[in-house]
C-alpha cells in the first residue's frame, strides 16, 4: 500500500496548502479553501494554521 503524503498543490490559488490539504483528503479543494475562509473570518485561527502549514509543507515532487 502507498504511503499518503501531504505536499503544497501544484495547484495553487496561494500557496498552495489548501489544495494540498484536499489532495491528502481526497476532497475537492474548493471545500477546504471554504473551510480556511471560514476559520479566518470566526477568530483568525485560519490565518494562522495557513501560514504555519505554508512554512512547514513541502512543494509536491515532480513525479507527484
Amino acid at each position: 500500500m502507498k504511503e499518503k503524503k501531504l505536499y503544497k498543490s501544484r495547484d495553487k490559488v496561494v500557496c498552495g496548502v489548501a489544495g494540498g490539504v484536499a489532495e491528502y483528503l481526497g476532497i475537492d479543494p474548493l471545500w477546504a479553501r471554504i473551510a480556511f475562509a471560514f476559520l479566518a473570518l470566526s477568530g483568525g485561527s485560519g490565518v494562522i494554521l495557513y501560514v504555519i502549514a505554508a512554512l512547514l509543507m513541502n512543494d509536491a515532487p515532480e513525479s507527484v
